[in-house]
């Protein structure tokens, strides 16, 4: 309700049905939020839930009866290690096809800012003898403009060839390169062709010149990890981003068995002030958990650190306190 009513004046501007807005963008924003909740969800599900065995003195029976504490984990982790395995199964290939239809959506009818990784002037390297520059590319229509292909080898340059537009053909799988002028370059000048039209196979596709910071989320894991391929083939920069972005979100159901552990520790000891310590206890670590995530990604992005890194390293570093909470917790 707050997302409609804060985009509700966009949606009337720009004609969005509502069946569009119901049955389209918020119906298929379900499957995104329940990925983004479930680890707090479980987590304070855990945490009220041992919170209540340690305040009915459930746990401290059970330690009597001799029953460890990593022995009550046990039935958690189980739990967890389910929650993670179907979250990840999800992501890789549920969410992904929800996203595009969501995503579409907020780009024809809500105002957004512009999440283009490449604008002008982008170099896209065909081979280690070629070089595509297109001055711009329209992802809707699949056309650059003003497109130069130049081809050389390790001493001079061989043959350039200048189009004012390029088209992508979804039928033939090959670029349609109109109003071309062809130089072959020789050691006495150069032979000059005109041509009205050309078609040609590059190993440049369409989404190689229009990439933006949602891609990720849009694609499977198998087409991520082709996707990020096909960057480093074709010489793009900022690579770093979309490789973030994957390892963070496979990484990303792995928080459900951290949480797990840590909501475990703290909440099997008994404390005073009842359920509300454990509920505000919870909050503040799944504040600085997020923080912590969102913290690390532009390091990776940036090439501070790694990516791997950047996106595992908030899960070790909880990990690690999870295990010294509970490792430290009166057996």
């Amino acid at each position: 309700m707050i997302d409609f009513s804060e985009n509700s004046d966009d949606f009337t501007d720009r004609g969005a049905t509502m069946a569009e807005i119901w049955g389209g963008y918020y119906l298929n924003y379900i499957p995104e939020i329940v990925r983004l909740v479930t680890p707090v969800a479980i987590f304070t599900a855990c945490l009220f839930l041992t919170g209540q065995l340690s305040e009915r003195l459930e746990i401290t029976a059970l330690k009597a009866a001799g029953v460890s504490l990593y022995r009550l984990l046990m039935p958690y982790l189980a739990f967890a290690i389910v929650m993670a395995i179907t979250l990840s199964l999800m992501d890789a290939f549920v969410i992904p096809k929800s996203n595009r239809i969501k995503i579409a959506f907020e780009n024809k009818y809500i105002k957004q800012k512009n999440e283009r990784i490449d604008r002008n002037d982008i170099y896209r390297e065909i081979d280690k003898n070629s070089i595509l520059q297109v001055n711009y590319f329209d992802k809707d229509q699949r056309t650059a403009y003003r497109v130069r292909l130049v081809q050389f080898d390790s001493l001079e340059l061989k043959k350039t060839i200048t189009a004012t537009n390029m088209k992508w053909q979804e039928e033939t799988k090959k670029w349609q390169l109109l109003s071309v002028m062809e130089r072959v370059y020789t050691d006495t000048g150069y032979v000059e062709h005109r041509m009205a039209g050309l078609d040609t196979t590059l190993s440049i596709l369409p989404q190689d010149l229009a990439r933006t910071t949602s891609d990720i989320y849009q694609l499977t894991y198998p087409e991520a990890i082709d996707y990020i391929e096909g960057i480093i083939r074709s010489g793009a920069g900022g690579v770093n981003i979309p490789k973030v972005q994957l390892y963070g979100r496979m990484a990303y159901p792995l928080s459900i068995i951290v949480v797990i552990i840590v909501g475990f520790a703290v909440a099997s000891v008994r404390r005073r002030g009842g359920k509300g310590i454990y509920i505000a206890a919870g909050l503040l670590i799944s504040f600085l958990y997020l923080a912590f995530m969102k913290i690390a990604e532009p390091f990776g992005s940036h090439g501070t650190i790694s990516p791997e890194i950047a996106a595992t390293m908030p899960h070790i570093f909880f990990f690690i306190i999870g295990l010294i909470l509970l490792i430290t917790a009166r057996k």
